[in-house]
């Protein structure tokens, strides 16, 4: 605050008085502002009279003002009053008020220039203005001081409470924890100067949530207070927090917050199972990984901590039982292992354990963290299929084995305690071709057709067990059957062999090399021996030399061959095998006289072209090809027409008709089926002849089954393989009809007392057949003598 320097001393001293009083405004508050002004030491006025010298540019008076915040009065507040040293009083100055809030907040008497404040004023939103000030003369408007700024502050007061800016708290902190462990750290802001007074000084203190936690008064620091806090006793804690300013003292604001706090796990509580014993069943079919049951074990703890691993530690079935754990809801879950049998073991017990797997130190004493129950497992019975023993079967067979051989006994048997009855059977889809037949109740696997090694020489066939009892309980077993070589077969010539010789050849030149192959494979190889057929061991124009490697030469034994002598010579050769028996077979080898040059390229063997004759064309070779064809065609419509249509059967009512059924939807002819078939053969193959009797009326359109069976094949006196025969030679009959077919066989094999029972034997004789040899049969025979015997003899016995 200083003055012009350009005024009078008079004046200067006058300035100066009131430059003191704007003075002692600069420590006062609005409300103490007066005109007084206050005295200045001899070294200020000194001070003051060198600056007023130095800077004479102002010669009004501002200051900085101060004015409180939050005022509540009707009347307009005073914050100060502006005066220059050029007024008079008089009214020819007028003050301007200009910047921040002026005119809206603060205004100002353009007289007097005295400053009120208008508005309620808030430090907190606003803390000091900035204001300019002029004095004019009211007159002209001219300038009577260059523009000034001044500031008017605010001055707080406590009008404003703690704030948590930041809650409500959510905090956790792990259970059992020791007392002071740090949970959170709460902050309160004061809104109020922090810098007068202690609007702005807070303290804390807890409401709720004691004894359990504790807030550090100064810090806002939550720390637990209570010891070994317990989460399965109580998890959730609502702990509410309070702020207040001015230092805590009674009239201070405070404001309050919430913390939410919660209680971690920790693994503090061991599993326990809560059941001792646990009873499950299981099936004797369960398959492999199949479930059994779960187990439990109970934990307090959550999370990672209640965590379990189930392990078998004891008991009878550990090799047959198994235990996983499932992860997502910690069961332990018993599965198979081995296949189970009723009949072997019934029952198992199980010690089964369940521990966690993370352990904490510091808990271990409140432990075992273990804890183990025993389970008991029974089997329960199933009716199971068949079972083989072997579970495979490897079989050799020579391929020359007579049909009918027993070439292994299959074996199967009931694993349940009934042990019903079995029936074997063939997959026939294993063996499509119908090489093998099985004994229903046997097991015999029998050959039902010939075997050929160079056809077949491996047969995988499935045989099938079905219990008697129970048709759906079906047990199969793999039988492998390698065919075993014999030497059937003779060898033969690789190929084709057709040589030249030229007419300048001389004796001893070799025309060509043969060779030969052979179906069989024998053991220690093949070896051919070759050699030039009986017939012309002593032939004059070649020989053969055996090369003793499975290859032969065809030399020339002489020279001078002629094309018009002879242009074609076909050579028999014998080739044999080194099997047992010996095996042979002659291949002929063409040989054609050729013209050769001098270095033997053969030019020309009289090949002669197939040449027309002059006198037939060409048209009526087409038409001879023609007519022939003609006739072909309708020599196949005759045939097929013969072999179609139906010729009627003799239908004789008063003639016995036979069990001969040869094919559907035809009717017998009485006695003259009988014509088709050897009866007597039915009646006892070892009366079969060779000669097969026809119809005397048609020819059948089927064979006769009950053909000549070989010797070989009845010799053991086995019925199964007489009709494995038959049946086989049914197979093989081109004249076999398409669709199911009846034969009656009535060979009842040898050894039976009483012979064959079959009246069909009655049709070899015409002689009467007497009956009285029944009576003696015993009395099980008794109803079948009773019948005969009242049996008129003059009428047909049936």
């Amino acid at each position: 605050m200083w003055t012009s320097g350009r005024m009078s001393n008079a004046k200067n001293l006058f300035g100066l008085g009131v430059s003191l009083y704007f003075w002692g405004l600069m420590d006062l508050t609005t409300t103490v502002l007066s005109g007084s002004a206050r005295p200045l030491t001899e070294g200020q006025e000194d001070n003051l009279s060198d600056k007023l010298h130095q800077r004479m540019k102002r010669s009004w008076v501002w200051n900085q003002f101060f004015v409180l915040e939050e005022y509540t009065g009707t009347d307009p507040l005073y914050v100060g009053k502006l005066h220059s040293d050029m007024d008079r009083g008089d009214g020819s100055i007028k003050y301007i008020l200009s910047g921040e809030g002026a005119g809206i907040v603060f205004t100002i008497d353009d007289t007097t220039g005295d400053i009120h404040a208008i508005q309620r004023l808030d430090r907190e939103e606003r803390s000091q203005y900035t204001l300019r000030a002029q004095a004019l003369d009211r007159r002209t408007g001219r300038p009577m001081e260059p523009e000034s700024e001044f500031i008017i502050k605010i001055q707080d007061i406590n009008d404003n409470e703690p704030k948590f800016l930041d809650g409500p708290y959510v905090a956790s902190v792990p259970e059992m924890s020791p007392v002071g462990t740090s949970v959170i750290q709460v902050t309160a802001t004061d809104a109020d100067d922090p810098t007068y007074g202690n609007s702005a000084r807070v303290v804390y203190s807890i409401l709720q949530g004691q004894p359990y936690f504790s807030v550090d008064s100064r810090t806002g620091l939550i720390r637990t207070a209570l010891m070994n806090m317990d989460r399965e006793a109580k998890e959730y804690y609502e702990v509410i927090i309070q702020a207040k300013d001015m230092g805590g003292q009674l009239g201070g604001l405070a404001g309050t917050t919430t913390v939410n706090i919660s209680l971690s796990d920790v693994n503090d509580n061991p599993p326990r199972f809560p059941q001792k014993h646990y009873q499950m069943s299981v099936l004797e079919s369960a398959p492999i990984s199949s479930t059994v049951g779960r187990v439990v074990a109970k934990d307090l703890d959550e999370g990672i901590n209640a965590e379990m691993k189930y392990s078998l530690v004891d008991g009878d079935g550990l090799d047959v039982f198994d235990i996983n754990t499932d992860p997502n809801y910690q069961v332990g879950i018993i599965t198979v292992r081995k296949p189970l049998s009723f009949e072997s073991k019934k029952s198992y017990t199980l010690k089964v354990e369940g521990a966690n797997p993370h352990l904490e130190m510091r808990f271990l004493n409140l432990g075992p963290f273990r804890d183990t129950t025993t389970v008991h497992i029974s089997v329960e019975d199933v009716d199971e299929p068949p079972v083989f023993e072997p579970s495979i079967y490897f079989v050799e067979v020579p391929e020359d084995v007579e049909i009918g051989t027993t070439i292994q006994i299959i074996s199967a048997k009931d694993p349940d305690v009934t042990n019903n009855s079995i029936r074997y059977s063939i997959d026939r889809s294993s063996d499509p071709g119908r090489f093998f037949y099985v004994d229903i109740t046997s097991g015999a696997l029998m050959t039902a057709r010939p075997l050929d090694r160079e056809d077949i020489s491996w047969h995988n066939i499935t045989v099938l067990a079905m219990e008697l009892n129970n048709p759906s309980q079906v047990g199969s077993v793999s039988v492998t059957v390698k065919v075993l070589d014999v030497n059937d077969n003779a060898p033969e010539f690789a190929r084709f062999y057709e040589a030249f010789v030229c007419e300048n050849a001389k004796a001893g030149q070799l025309i060509q090399t043969v060779s030969a192959i052979d179906k069989d494979d024998p053991q220690e190889g093949q070896h051919f021996y070759y050699s030039l057929a009986p017939e012309a061991a002593n032939n004059p124009n070649f020989t053969l030399r055996d090369n003793q490697d499975n290859t032969a030469w065809i030399l020339t034994r002489r020279s001078g061959f002629r094309q018009n002598e002879q242009s074609t010579f076909y050579l028999p050769i014998l080739i044999s095998d080194n099997g047992r028996p010996v095996l042979s077979s002659t291949g002929t080898l063409t040989v054609h006289v050729c013209s050769c040059d001098q270095e033997g390229v053969v030019m020309s063997c009289n090949a002669e072209a197939y040449v027309l004759p002059v006198s037939l064309s060409r048209g009526a070779l087409i038409a001879i090809l023609a007519c022939i064809f003609v006739l072909l065609v309708l020599v196949l419509l005759i045939l097929s027409m013969r072999r179609q249509r139906k010729q009627p059967y003799i239908i004789d009512e008063e003639e016995n008709i036979h069990e001969n059924i040869v094919r559907y939807d035809d009717e017998g002819g009485g006695e003259e089926d009988t014509e088709a078939f050897d009866i007597a053969a039915m009646w006892n193959p070892r009366e079969a002849q060779l000669v097969v009797k026809n119809r005397q009326d048609m020819l059948p359109e089927i064979e006769s089954l009950s053909r000549y069976v070989p010797q070989a094949c009845i010799m053991d006196n086995n019925v199964h393989n007489y009709v494995l025969a038959k049946l086989y030679e049914a197979d093989m009959d081109l004249w076999a009809p398409p669709f199911d077919s009846l034969q009656t066989y009535m060979f009842e094999g040898n050894g039976s007392v009483a012979e064959s029972l079959s009246s069909l034997q009655s049709v070899t004789t015409d002689s009467d057949q007497s009956y009285d040899y029944l009576t003696d049969w015993g009395p099980r025979f008794k109803k079948l003598a009773e019948m005969y015997g009242a049996t008129d003899s003059s009428g047909v016995l049936w």
